[in-house]
């Protein structure tokens, strides 16, 4: 097709202003959207897949609005970036701003306010009142990449301990940390050397407390690694691609004890727990535990490319000067976006918002569970809860059910994803400015889905591939 295509649709205004509502006017896919999907399978690479087969033109609050006019209940926010929700009028105007100013300069070539003050915000706001320094890269992947090489540079060690199902990113290093082989590793290597993998506290099904789980992880540590090799503990509090893993109680605190007196830098990567995600500002609040480096990126800039490593001043500034950086990193567009954002999570009520969804959603899911067995877990915080589906006879993971019931939502009008090393797993992460009736009516799409899927024939097995064919990013 042509590169002239005519551009699709698009309503007067976007954000807030859309109706709030879940509206079908065509089959899903419909026509305009299929157009462009067309489009795509001509230009852009094969591996970069879409989860929903539809074209957005407009998203605000908690809907989202596909080129034929339909409009959808998002309960993914793009994989916990929107959580302000998407346009957000303070976003948008702070960036508007921003680029009528200018739009780079290279903060390593010459200096800005915006990329300054949002290092002093996530100083500020990250757990702990120790003396911190943050710098700025564009993704998750390159904050936890660059956490991990301070970590280095600071202890004078190599190895990095990781979890078993974690995610931390598509890049060389990242792949290398990021537990799941299907979509993001298979046929990808070599990966970088030196990461070291663990067991994670995973209570519905290792049955372990957070302390028995711990001294398990830390045993088999120092015993194949060794504490004195080792550079960083690199951990999400709660996992994100490999399930909304919850970890029991005292697990976190455990590893956080254990680095603390073995010189080995503990790293929380909050990139999808953080900015009131899971009911606090970040997830690591719920445990009581300070970092000593914390990733940051999604929520925090409202949807523009942006994140961050946070950390103990002696730990930061190992690095010699011109060690860190990137052309891109700390972009003054997307600082003014975060500046914005940041604004709306502290004076908004976004973090008690995102407590309340939280009880909205285990409410009805746990109350589901009750009466259908294949929903073998529930669990999560704030606006990060999750469904684990699992065959009642087997107990094992159930990804086929799973699959259809994210594509009956989508087909009745709900933006759902999926997650697990197994692919068995319903995840929930609706914009913090979602209404409501226009949650509960999502959610209960996902559960006519559940009602409505029927199992797998006899002798078959579904391969899990990710968020069903794209798989999580950084």
């Amino acid at each position: 097709m042509s590169s002239t295509a005519a551009p699709l649709t698009r309503p007067a205004a976007g954000g807030p202003s859309l109706p709030q509502e879940r509206r079908l006017v065509t089959e899903v896919p419909g026509p305009r959207s299929r157009e462009l999907l067309a489009r795509k399978s001509a230009a852009v690479a094969a591996g970069v897949g879409v989860a929903v087969p539809i074209a957005v033109v407009a998203a605000g609050g908690g809907v989202v609005v596909d080129a034929d006019g339909n409009s959808f209940v998002d309960l993914g926010s793009g994989i916990a970036v929107t959580s302000v929700g998407n346009a957000h009028p303070g976003v948008v105007a702070a960036v508007q701003e921003q680029v009528a100013a200018f739009t780079h300069t290279c903060f390593t070539i010459a200096a800005y306010d915006g990329y300054v003050a949002v290092a002093e915000a996530l100083n500020r706001l990250t757990p702990g009142d120790h003396e911190k320094r943050t710098a700025l890269f564009n993704s998750g992947a390159e904050a936890v990449e660059n956490a991990v090489k301070i970590a280095r540079k600071h202890t004078g060690r190599q190895a990095v301990v990781v979890f078993d199902h974690a995610y931390h990113g598509r890049t060389n290093l990242t792949m290398a940390l990021t537990a799941k082989n299907q979509p993001y590793k298979d046929g990808f290597g070599p990966f970088a050397p030196e990461v070291y993998r663990v067991p994670m506290s995973y209570p519905f099904h290792d049955g372990l407390s957070g302390p028995a789980a711990a001294a398990r992880a830390i045993s088999q540590i120092e015993k194949q690694v060794g504490a004195t090799n080792t550079a960083a503990l690199l951990v999400e509090p709660i996992q994100g691609e490999g399930g909304f893993v919850v970890p029991a109680p005292g697990f976190l605190a455990a590893l956080s004890e254990w680095t603390a007196a073995n010189g080995v830098v503990f790293i929380a990567d909050e990139v999808q727990t953080g900015f009131a995600r899971t009911g606090t500002m970040f997830a690591s609040e719920h445990e009581g535990i300070v970092p000593d480096v914390v990733t940051t990126a999604k929520g925090m800039a409202g949807g523009l490319p942006l994140s961050g490593v946070t950390g103990r001043a002696e730990i930061m500034d190992s690095a010699h000067v011109g060690g860190l950086g990137g052309t891109y990193g700390g972009n003054p567009v997307a600082c003014a976006a975060a500046l914005a954002a940041i604004d709306a999570f502290e004076h908004d009520g976004l973090v008690e918002r995102a407590g309340a969804i939280g009880s909205i959603l285990l409410d009805r899911l746990r109350a589901a569970q009750a009466s259908d067995p294949r929903i073998g877990d529930v669990r999560g915080r704030g606006a990060m809860v999750a469904m684990e589906l699992v065959d009642p006879a087997t107990g094992e993971p159930d990804p086929g059910t799973t699959g259809r019931v994210v594509r009956y939502a989508y087909e009745h009008g709900v933006i759902a994803l999926t997650a697990g090393t197994y692919g068995n797993v319903v995840r929930f992460l609706p914009p913090l400015a979602i209404d409501d009736a226009l949650l509960g009516e999502g959610l209960e799409v996902v559960l006519d889905g559940l009602a409505a899927a029927a199992p797998d024939p006899v002798g078959t097995t579904t391969t899990s591939t990710g968020n069903t064919t794209t798989g999580a990013a950084r």
